[in-house]
């Protein structure tokens, strides 16, 4: 297995883990979207609480070149470390929600 496919297969198994962590609404839908073709990979919550839409990305993870970037996490979940524990190294890893300037401080991949 190359690398990307590598990517791949983490997030997927990253993203099914916690979607199974869904709304208890039934009115609320877990979507799990995997664009393997442009390699975009999202967990989004969408539906009606009583009167209050929800539309909501909870992870969103690119894979661009030879890094994985975290674009969103909307949650208390230490992704990184998660990623880590899968084989993923910080080097590999791009804090996308992270201004380009601030990313230099941090363990993790500039670009």
């Amino acid at each position: 297995m190359d690398r990307l496919d590598f990517y791949r297969k983490c997030l997927q198994e990253f993203l099914n883990n916690y979607s199974s962590y869904g709304s208890k609404n039934p009115d609320i839908e877990t979507q799990l979207i995997f664009d393997t073709v442009n390699d975009r990979y999202l967990l989004f919550r969408t539906g009606w609480d009583n009167q209050r839409r929800i539309h909501n990305c909870i992870f969103h993870f690119d894979i661009k070149g030879d890094k994985i970037w975290i674009q969103e996490n909307n949650t208390d979940i230490e992704v990184d470390k998660e990623l880590e524990e899968m084989g993923i190294s910080k080097k590999e890893i791009v804090v996308g929600f992270h201004h380009p300037s601030m990313r230099e401080y941090s363990e993790y991949a500039v670009s």
